[in-house]
């Protein structure tokens, strides 16, 4: 089977592609805005990604598609239309390359969306892939509208389409609030997370690339939605602990009014920032459980153990 991954050198990319090289029954290529040579893949360049990419060359004898290449952790676009600047990446690029990689025969398509497609937070009932999609940022909607696309070619039998949509992916090298949350449990300082009962869903960064691989090879992945997570719901103030825990010291965790924090995240404009550490998000993946028999690698709270240990040795 030969496998083309978009996204390649990106976060989970990389990750991925270490995962599927074990596999000695799979081929790979990568697409690269600029080629570069990987050991043991096929990179293939394709510039950049639009609706007006040309995939021709990186389709050719391909199987299955996993498109990861996305315009992401951009936390305050600064653009003066930041929808279309995500739409033009994430939903027309995806689009294009879903349709020649149809016309070239491919027979699956692998896509990773966001938990943001359902909304930024939840009260009290977790999302499934029954509740409604609530885009919360122009990121959530380009992906959103992507998923639709995706639907329908699925629908009209063009090609078989798998589409995943993990919460905050956690790992020692991740971008974004996570990155900044490993830099503040790091550093010797009071963080205004003692007490807090919020619960949030994230997903290891190996839990995700082994579900990926799964849903590249399985049958019974074949056109369906899934939400995939560790399965340990943790409250902030719990992550920053095993983080702290990894990293050989004890945090400085203090009571904050979370009201003040709120004001201050929104005068500042984090209020994504905000939400993600204060708010609660939780998913049931409970049908990637029973459909694929998918089991996670690793707790939640062992791998925030492992990242720490990981982030303070460098």
């Amino acid at each position: 089977m030969r496998v083309l991954v978009t996204g390649a050198s990106g976060f989970v990319g990389r990750d991925l592609v270490e995962q599927l090289r074990l596999d000695a029954n799979l081929s790979l290529r990568l697409a690269q805005r600029r080629a570069s040579n990987v050991p043991f893949s096929e990179c293939v360049e394709v510039g950049d990604i639009n609706g007006a990419t040309d995939w021709q060359a990186a389709l050719e004898g391909v199987d299955v598609v996993v498109h990861l290449a996305a315009r992401a952790h951009i936390l305050n676009p600064r653009e003066a239309d930041a929808l279309a600047a995500f739409r033009a990446v994430n939903t027309q690029g995806t689009l294009n390359l879903a349709r020649q990689a149809a016309l070239a025969g491919v027979r699956r398509l692998v896509f990773i969306s966001s938990i943001g497609v359902n909304g930024a937070q939840t009260s009290g009932q977790a999302f499934t892939e029954l509740s409604a999609a609530s885009p919360h940022s122009p990121y959530a909607q380009s992906k959103y509208e992507a998923e639709c696309g995706l639907l329908e070619m699925a629908a009209s039998g063009a090609m078989e389409i798998v589409i995943i949509r993990p919460p905050m992916i956690f790992a020692a090298h991740a971008p974004g609030n996570f990155a900044r949350l490993l830099k503040l449990t790091s550093l010797p300082l009071p963080l205004p997370f003692a007490g807090m009962r919020n619960r949030r869903s994230l997903i290891s960064l190996q839990n995700l690339t082994a579900f990926i691989d799964m849903c590249v090879k399985s049958p019974r992945a074949a056109n369906e939605l899934f939400l995939v997570c560790d399965g340990d719901d943790i409250s902030t103030g719990d992550m920053v602990r095993q983080l702290a825990k990894g990293m050989g010291r004890r945090p400085w965790l203090m009571p904050f009014p979370r009201t003040i924090l709120r004001w201050v995240a929104i005068l500042t404009g984090r209020e994504n920032m905000y939400i993600q550490l204060f708010g609660s998000l939780q998913v049931d993946a409970s049908k990637a459980r029973a459909l694929l028999q998918w089991q996670p690698r690793v707790s939640t709270y062992q791998a925030l153990e492992e990242v720490g240990r990981r982030y303070k040795s460098g």
